[in-house]
């Protein structure tokens, strides 16, 4: 018998700017050290940068690029009879915004030589235009699961 959930989902407040909830998930996840104003001045110059290099709207830009940076599948490891398997499975919701925002970050912060908020800016308008280090992260994700297609029956094994 299963243990009761006792987890109750996180109720996130709009960021003060934009008064988008989703901003404010992305600030949480860019902030270090829980120091939150500095990772609000780093996504707010950020989007700045954006509508001065695209002339487009930075949020239309942001909701383009964590959609496109979305995944649809992703595999689990499941160790079965002694060997372990890649088994491909849908991404709950909360968890495709989170993979999309972690993938843009860390691709953000691969790179080196100008400030954050520009290899942010930049990170946000190439997975805008489909390209990119996330992109290439959610396809090798894709690729993964189609190749491992023929143990989607493994999941709900015990």
């Amino acid at each position: 018998m299963r243990k009761p959930n006792y987890y109750k989902k996180r109720e996130h407040k709009p960021d003060f700017k934009y008064g988008r909830i989703d901003v404010a998930r992305f600030i949480n996840y860019l902030m270090c050290g829980g120091k939150k104003s500095i990772a609000e001045h780093i996504l707010y110059d950020a989007f700045d940068e954006i509508k001065k290099t695209t002339k487009k709207d930075p949020i239309e830009v942001f909701e383009e690029a964590i959609r496109n940076a979305t995944p649809r599948v992703e595999v689990i490891s499941r160790r079965i009879g002694g060997a372990n398997y890649q088994i491909p499975r849908e991404v709950r919701p909360e968890r495709k915004f989170y993979l999309a925002c972690n993938w843009i970050l860390e691709a953000a912060r691969s790179k080196s030589g100008a400030p954050i908020s520009e290899r942010l800016a930049k990170e946000l308008v190439v997975t805008f235009n489909n390209e990119g280090d996330a992109i290439k992260k959610k396809q090798n994700m894709h690729r993964m699961a189609e190749a491992n297609r023929a143990f989607a029956s493994f999941l709900r094994r015990r």
